[in-house]
């Protein structure tokens, strides 16, 4: 297992285009990866519960990889975090 949290600098959050970016990502990996924002926690590969998480600028989130290929997907999503959010 994975994990690696991460304080979003976007001014809007985790709006409806990274949404898109980390939930399209997430679906290419077989492994399980999460994300988790104070005590709630959803699969990232589901856009609805993705944004019903409500993360704004300076909220810290946590995204665990449980897998096969948790390797290459924490690589990807990681990514799409220090670039997009």
């Amino acid at each position: 297992m994975k994990t690696f949290s991460y304080t979003i600098k976007d001014e809007l959050g985790i709006h409806a285009r990274p949404a898109g970016l980390l939930v399209n990502e997430a679906k290419k990996y077989k492994c399980e990866i999460k994300i988790k924002k104070e005590e709630k926690e959803v699969i990232l590969s589901r856009l609805l519960m993705l944004m019903g998480l409500a993360v704004k600028k300076d909220d810290e989130v946590t995204v665990t990889f449980d897998g096969e290929d948790e390797e290459e997907a924490y690589n990807a999503i990681s990514t799409i975090f220090k670039e997009k959010l």
